[in-house]
């Protein structure tokens, strides 16, 4: 199943069908976006030996940017009626991988501050930072990495 809300600028594509067109990363590691809206975003990264590390599985750099990716889709559905005043970007990223990832890897990102207190801060005259957290796991479930991405809302001058 497929979720994805339009982008707010009135067209029909999808933020996942958006990001893909404006991020390379995202076409040329064949991401696939499952859901994608402001509580939640969902993407996986097929298995792909163009991709494998030393020992059969997913590159930590295609893993990094697998949750790099989902924590911008979220962003993007969740702060896309901003984009007229502020540009969105990352700050900084940690990542944590905690087992073995094999075959296809799915990322789950979450907003990690209330929408509507980031637009208040915004309002406001500030420059708004809020943590996404993304899980990455296998397809028997289990997390193989966890990430924290601190983005800002930049206002536009």
């Amino acid at each position: 199943m497929t979720t994805e809300s339009a982008p707010s600028t009135g067209d029909t594509q999808s933020w996942g069908e958006l990001l893909a067109a404006t991020v390379p990363m995202v076409r040329t590691l064949n991401l696939e976006f499952t859901e994608t809206t402001a509580e939640r975003a969902v993407l996986s990264l097929p298995d792909q030996s163009a991709f494998h590390n030393h020992v059969g599985g997913p590159h930590a750099g295609a893993m990094f940017t697998l949750a790099e990716s989902a924590s911008g889709a979220i962003v993007l559905a969740a702060f896309g009626d901003q984009l007229s005043r502020a540009v969105p970007l990352a700050v900084s990223a940690e990542i944590a991988y905690r087992k073995l990832a094999m075959g296809p890897v799915t990322a789950t990102a979450e907003l990690g501050r209330p929408a509507a207190e980031v637009v208040a801060e915004l309002d406001a005259g500030g420059r708004p930072e809020f943590p996404v957290r993304v899980v990455i796991t296998r397809e028997d479930g289990e997390t193989t990495g966890e990430m924290s991405i601190i983005w800002t809302l930049r206002p536009k001058d």
